[in-house]
């Protein structure tokens, strides 16, 4: 199963052409490297805030994580990051 987790994750390609779109100059290019490099942090960023949204539900003694939980633990996310 841990296989299949390392398999998750963002496309290289996808990830280069969203942040090509907030480009202010045509000119810019971005490295593979970096493309990768973010895709590793959108990965981190997303399964952290599925476990703090799952830890929250689980204080409140629910069963199901819903949208309100992420809500929740989005704000000290976005400063963690």
């Amino acid at each position: 199963m841990a296989e299949k987790n390392e398999d998750i994750g963002f496309k290289k390609d996808t990830v280069s052409k969203l942040l090509s779109s907030f480009f202010k100059e045509d000119k810019t290019r971005m490295s593979g490297d970096a493309a990768l490099l973010m895709a590793e942090m959108l990965k981190v960023f997303v399964r952290e805030a599925a476990v703090r949204s799952q830890k929250q539900a689980a204080s409140e003694d629910c069963d199901q994580v819903d949208i309100e939980h992420f809500e929740k633990i989005l704000p000290q996310l976005l400063m963690d990051f």
